[in-house]
């Protein structure tokens, strides 16, 4: 959106103008391209997310084509195992968890009064990562390379030896590659939630779709890592000859679907909560009523988060685990149903209590209700695991899957995109063309996924092209596939009457379903700089409790609503009360996050391409491309405390405790954490199933190297202190030269660590030795990284960017070098410490 052309009449005039300037994107194809605001980044991971979807449900309907009568011919064995597998991977990866995504990335800072997200440039990155990643995953069809192992790709079915070619490599490195989207979008609205709510939105009051997405965003960080683990495994297997899943050299293909699982079934409820939280947001509106339970709402969200993690072998009941261990899986995977049970009562009690209100939006509710209560208790039959062993792999489970997951997803999705199109548009659909759509979805969904519960119980097999006509549910199949085609024209015509209404629908007034949440305060059209002044907010419902809360948010008179210095500021607050605590200076449009990106899909193709020299060249213009980005952050040079009103003087986040940077780096830990205790995991995992470890011939790095490697990193710590400890002090030339000797200090531990891993010989002779060497060169990259943060600190010290009132890069810096060497340290003794007591 561009400035007002009119000049200022009036000092909120001028104000209102400062704050559109400031605020705005260049018209154009440079704005374009450059955008960052919140709204303009989640409105394109909606309509791209719609776009995989589409594209999806097109491959969808060449598979019913195929499995409509016996003996079909219009895909052949191998065309078929490409679609459902591009099918399967489209909706998980590309589809499910980035249009919930946008949602949060759209909705989120208007729901907590925030102007934007606290990493703009971060949300821009990701959606280039996660647009890039599926063009990467669709140019196989280009190549001739289509994945076609099923959208979880066991192993050995994916290694080199059955699948010489491309295909896998496609899949690996551009689901990998859109998983950085998701982890991205997870930090990002974890930091946000914390700490850029809107003066007196505790943690009491905060939006039920907005703690969805909190419990979400930390199932992402937990539970994401453990696949780009294994697909990085499975990547170095496949193109330098590791052999992490070789039986012959000690490696297990089991391996691979632990990991896998690990995300997997978390993923399940990664879909499941955000629909969840539109469904909350949609019933109290719609029942006119705040939500009944608001307190067991959010303890349900979080213990099925909780839960979720303890379900992974749910997937694997059939692959000769002890019993014991699958009776407890399986007591997990009922018990889970338990806080799922608390919302589904609370949404009916707040139905019951209220005085509902039948619209669009509603219908898609009562859909929800009607598909997702049954398709949860053929959850509960798939958990028994005698249940399962006769349903495992059969149509059965498919119909369960897709009962769950569109029954859990797609209802939800529709009632929102509904519920929230005029605060998009300022239209309103069509009443009479939404609800043939909803009924045409509604009907076609039923009529195809039931039939599919009797063809797995007569025991047609998943991933099967074709079938005899002796089983005799050729008759069922037609109608799932007939069915599918209604279903398909009720999504088209959803998606048609969305379009059709953000240009020619009945105009909307504002918040015309009267909702209770702060979003709806926004003026429309949707002004780049979201609120005038930052909203205070008084109750869980902030416009019921307040009806003059939007017209002062509008005003330019309060919170930050001076932007005449031409900064980009958000408010900051306290975790738990939000009080405000700091002003947060954010970046405005810039090529950063597209270049970034580009340079990252040009090294990872150069890598599917076996141009390793290429990968080595294109490492220096990211990198420079990403000091550039931090170099540039936090408005650096700025003042150490602004007037965020008059009387009150706050710290901008630099010189802040509780600034949004170290957040940043506390969950971007905790990600990398995750992804080295999946690492661990493996070592230990592939140990159990060996008689010696390390096996014969392969030796143990001797003590003097070993201690050497130990000191050196511990010493990098000491050093990082001593760095803290002058700054303290004002000293920035001692505190510089700490930090160089920290780089010294990181580049002998390599050496000393190569020295010691020298014993354990090539990588590709036995598991054991692929896996050390993994876990050391995983390390090895993390004390590099800290060597350029060291170096970075120092050269900002130098130019005056760090202080003592300014500490927070020395700070994230210093907890960075911590982590490194506790990493180091348990590193060092799973390597060299822990063979010796094997």
């Amino acid at each position: 959106m561009t400035a007002p052309t009119n000049p200022a009449t009036t000092p909120e005039d001028a104000r209102l103008q400062a704050l559109h300037e400031t605020w705005s994107t260049p018209p154009g194809w440079r704005g374009r391209l450059t955008a960052v605001n919140h709204s303009t980044i989640g409105l394109r991971f909606i309509v791209t997310g719609l776009a995989f979807f589409l594209i999806g449900g097109m491959l969808s309907m060449f598979i019913r084509l195929q499995l409509a009568w016996f003996g079909n011919e219009v895909l052949d064995p191998q065309r078929y195992a490409e679609f459902v597998t591009m099918h399967g991977t489209t909706m998980m990866f590309l589809f499910a968890v980035p249009i919930m995504e946008g949602f949060a990335l759209y909705l989120v800072p208007k729901m907590i009064g925030a102007r934007d997200l606290p990493f703009p440039r971060l949300s821009a990155f990701g959606f280039w990562c996660y647009l890039f990643g599926g063009l990467f995953l669709y140019s196989s069809f280009l190549f001739d390379a289509v994945p076609d192992s099923g959208w979880f790709m066991y192993v050995p079915l994916t290694d080199a030896t059955w699948s010489p070619g491309l295909n896998a490599d496609f899949w690996l490195i551009g689901v990998t590659f859109s998983e950085i989207a998701a982890v991205a979008a997870a930090v990002e609205m974890i930091v946000a939630i914390l700490v850029c709510r809107a003066p007196g939105m505790d943690l009491r009051r905060i939006p039920l779709f907005a703690w969805a997405m909190l419990v979400t965003s930390f199932m992402i960080v937990f539970g994401f890592p453990p696949l780009i683990l294994a697909s990085i495994l499975l990547e170095i297997q496949r193109a330098f000859g590791f052999v992490f899943f070789d039986p012959a050299l000690g490696g297990d293909p089991l391996l691979w679907q632990h990991l896998f699982w690990l995300f997997g079934h978390p993923e399940v409820y990664i879909i499941f909560l955000p629909a969840a939280g539109v469904v909350s947001m949609v019933v109290s509106t719609f029942a006119r009523r705040p939500m009944v339970g608001y307190t067991w709402i959010v303890l349900a969200l979080v213990g099925t988060g909780f839960l979720s993690f303890g379900l992974w072998v749910h997937h694997m009941f059939t692959v000769g685990i002890p019993l014991l261990a699958l009776a407890l899986f399986s007591a997990a995977s009922m018990a889970v149903a338990i806080p799922m049970g608390i919302q589904v009562f609370a949404w009916i009690a707040t139905l019951w209590a209220g005085r509902p209100w039948l619209r669009v939006p509603t219908l898609y509710l009562f859909g929800f209700f009607f598909v997702f209560v049954p398709g949860g208790l053929t959850g509960v039959m798939v958990a028994m695991v005698p249940f399962d062993w006769q349903a495992h792999d059969s149509h059965f489970v498919v119909a369960h899957l897709h009962h769950v997951l569109i029954g859990g997803l797609m209802f939800p999705l529709f009632a929102g995109l509904y519920y929230w199109l005029p605060l998009v548009s300022g239209r309103e659909p069509s009443e009479s063309l939404s609800r043939t759509a909803f009924w045409l979805v509604f009907l076609g969904f039923n009529l195809t996924f039931l039939p599919m519960y009797f063809t797995g119980l007569l025991g047609m097999p998943r991933r099967a092209y074709t079938y005899l006509p002796e089983l005799g549910f050729h008759w069922l199949n037609l109608v799932s596939t007939a069915a599918g085609f209604v279903l398909a024209v009720g999504m088209v015509a959803v998606l048609a009457d969305l379009v059709l209404s953000l240009r020619h629908g009945p105009r909307a007034r504002r918040n015309p379903w009267r909702a209770g949440t702060l979003e709806w305060a926004v003026q429309h059209p949707v002004p780049p700089y979201t609120f005038a002044s930052v909203p205070r907010v008084q109750g869980r419902d902030p416009l019921w409790a307040d009806p003059l809360l939007a017209d002062a948010a509008a005003r330019p008179d309060g919170l930050l609503g001076d932007a005449r210095h031409g900064v980009r500021e958000l408010l900051g607050s306290s975790l738990l009360d939000a009080r405000p605590e700091q002003v947060i200076r954010v970046s405005g449009p810039t090529w950063l996050p597209l270049l970034a990106a580009l340079a990252l899909a040009v090294l990872l193709a150069c890598f599917i391409a076996k141009l390793y020299w290429a990968v080595l060249l294109l490492v220096l213009p990211l990198l420079a491309l990403l000091w550039r980005w931090a170099w540039t952050t936090g408005d650096p040079g700025g003042p150490d405390a602004v007037e965020a009103e008059p009387g009150l003087v706050l710290p901008t986040q630099g010189a802040a405790r509780n600034a949004p940077g170290w957040w940043a780096l506390v969950m971007s830990l905790l990600v990398d954490g995750s992804l080295f205790a999946s690492l661990v995991f493996s070592y230990f995992y592939l140990w159990l199933g060996t008689e010696a470890w390390p096996p014969a011939g392969i030796g143990v790095a001797g003590w003097p190297a070993a201690i050497a490697a130990l000191v050196l990193l511990i010493a990098c710590a000491g050093t990082a202190w001593v760095a803290t400890r002058a700054l303290q002090a004002d000293a920035r030339g001692r505190a510089a030269g700490a930090w160089m000797a920290t780089v010294v200090l990181g580049a002998g531990f390599i050496a000393a660590q190569a020295w010691a891993m020298a014993a354990t010989g090539a990588p590709a002779v036995h598991a054991y030795a692929s896996v050390a060497w993994t876990l050391a060169g995983f390390h090895a990259v993390h004390v590099l990284l800290a060597m350029l943060f060291a170096t970075f600190v120092a050269a900002r010290l130098r130019r005056g960017l760090v202080t003592a009132a300014r500490p927070l890069e020395a700070r994230v810096t210093t907890a960075l070098w911590r982590y490194v060497v506790g990493q180091g340290v348990v590193a060092w003794g799973v390597l060299h410490l822990f063979p010796r007591l094997a």
